[in-house]
């Protein structure tokens, strides 16, 4: 049996502690900055809730302030995805490089791959920056197996579509829509992590 999660919703339709992804669901689809996280624990969650929401879903400081050797472009998003497992529960999100400050998020859904994720994000970017009248500007990745998805406008992925992952299936779908209807405008840059650290978006789970 799988472990039961908390999540919380900082900033939704109703902020809350909610005990299933279909009931936070509910809360965050739709809503453009919807901010939430899922936790393994009860009392996690509830001092999390009692907290800001910054030290549980944006990481701070070197990924946006640290010193370059070369320099990014501020006035851009940058995205990122992870997963827990593979396949696993799977999340993405993209941010504004300018201050950090949470776009959109999806997830965790369950039984994706971190690529579907980076692809995912790259498409959720580009569709809402036309959306905002915003074509020119530039989108970072650090994922060069996404980009080249997304450029050749098909999600290349080997994952098996079930039951369990239905929701990223339909996500899928809906992206690869997108690509083939719409020309693609937002230079697509490759995040230089070397000399810049980990990308803004990143959810700092590594090691």
């Amino acid at each position: 049996m799988a472990k039961s999660k908390f999540y919380v919703v900082w900033e939704g339709k109703k902020p809350g502690i909610y005990t299933s992804w279909d009931a936070c669901k509910q809360q965050v689809e739709g809503v453009a900055q919807a901010r939430y996280k899922s936790f393994e624990s009860a009392e996690e969650a509830a001092k999390a809730f009692r907290g800001d929401y910054r030290n549980y879903i944006q990481k701070k400081g070197p990924a946006v302030k640290k010193p370059a050797t070369g320099t990014w472009i501020r006035e851009s998003v940058a995205v990122d995805a992870a997963c827990s497992g593979n396949p696993g529960d799977m999340e993405y999100k993209g941010v504004w490089v300018a201050d950090g400050s949470v776009l959109f998020a999806m997830g965790p859904l369950p039984d994706g791959t971190n690529n579907i994720g980076e692809f995912l994000a790259i498409v959720h970017a580009m569709a809402l920056l036309k959306i905002q009248g915003k074509p020119g500007l530039p989108i970072y990745s650090d994922s060069v197996t996404a980009q080249g998805w997304v450029k050749k406008g098909k999600c290349n992925t080997k994952l098996a579509p079930t039951k369990r992952n239905a929701k990223i299936f339909e996500l899928i779908d809906r992206a690869e829509k997108w690509l083939a209807t719409n020309r693609i405008t937002n230079p697509l840059l490759k995040w230089d992590t070397a000399s810049w650290g980990e990308i803004p978006a990143d959810y700092g789970r590594k090691g």
